[in-house]
């Protein structure tokens, strides 16, 4: 049976935690005194909320941590039933050897202001045996009444260096062998993300095949550095065929998505020396064609459009 990365080297205690020293030490120091308050982590996508969550319960209460730690995620259901019957039948529940259990409600901030409501007054309800740990990603969704009950946590995402690092210590325990070059490609690629960077490293290493730079662009669908430059260079120099002509042949041959293009087009804009009043339009054009690609609009159409705003660009 393969086993999915991302759950095999999921860190079993907070010290293990990767790139969010600050608020682990804070945690460690909850857990040590085994008082904890309500707590909300708010941040982007796979930067280890489920993780120090989950942490915090084998921290606590070692390999029975199952038996008094609830998980549900409210994005599935948001309305105000959810609240009523599964997380205030479970909030009544008496915690086993311990004297809280811990509920934790997963992108909180998808619940409805009703849900939010009902959940503010269990949570005021239970507190005596009752912890819970909410996590979203953007906590301005979150009701007040709720944010002012929790000791609030905000994530970062996970550092480049931190990535690489980690990167690099699964590669020598699955015994891979890969470039420095395709750890950094990872590295940013995955923009913060270390699930992303590991699911990545996975399906680099299927073919059991030394993995390289080439290796990660290709599985990945990102264009390298070395197109993007050509691209946007042409596109720049008023050579809008031969800019389209390039951009086409990367979404058809590598298959790569139009965010894809805009993510690497931004991410190239700042490593080249152009005047900053240039800069400042090609960032306003790429933030007006990811909203449209976002909202629905064709990928191929989008992207061509953009190109011919950057041709026209002073």
């Amino acid at each position: 049976m393969i086993e999915i990365w991302t759950e095999k080297y999921r860190p079993n205690t907070l010290k293990d935690v990767v790139g969010q020293s600050n608020i682990t030490k804070t945690l460690i120091s909850f857990v040590n005194k085994k008082s904890l308050p309500h707590l909300m982590f708010s941040g982007p996508a796979g930067v280890g909320k489920t993780t120090s969550a989950m942490c915090i319960a084998k921290d606590l209460w070692g390999e029975s941590w199952k038996s008094n730690f609830y998980e549900t995620n409210a994005s599935d259901e948001r309305g105000i039933n959810v609240i009523r019957d599964k997380i205030k039948q479970y909030a009544k529940i008496k915690p086993l050897g311990s004297d809280f259990k811990i509920i934790f409600l997963d992108e909180c901030d998808a619940l409805t202001r009703d849900a939010q409501q009902a959940l503010r007054r269990i949570m005021e309800q239970y507190t005596n045996t009752t912890r819970f740990i909410l996590s979203c990603n953007y906590s301005s969704n979150v009701i007040p009444p709720i944010q002012s009950r929790c000791a609030v946590f905000r994530f970062k995402k996970t550092q480049d260096k931190d990535i690489q690092k980690h990167i690099k210590s699964i590669a020598e325990k699955e015994q891979l062998e890969i470039d420095n070059d395709a750890v950094g490609l990872i590295g940013e690629i995955s923009d913060g993300d270390i699930r992303s960077a590991i699911n990545l490293l996975q399906c680099a290493s299927v073919d059991g095949k030394k993995i390289t730079k080439n290796t990660i662009s290709s599985i990945s669908g990102t264009l390298m550095h070395d197109e993007v430059k050509d691209i946007v260079n042409y596109a720049l120099q008023k050579d809008f065929i031969k800019a389209r002509k390039m951009l086409m042949n990367q979404m058809i041959e590598k298959g790569v998505s139009g965010l894809e293009i805009i993510k690497a087009i931004n991410r190239y804009i700042w490593t080249i020396d152009i005047a900053e009043e240039l800069k400042i339009k090609i960032v306003i054009l790429l933030g007006e064609f990811e909203f449209r690609i976002a909202e629905g609009g064709r990928e191929d159409i989008q992207i061509e459009a953009f190109l011919a705003n950057l041709a026209d660009l002073k």
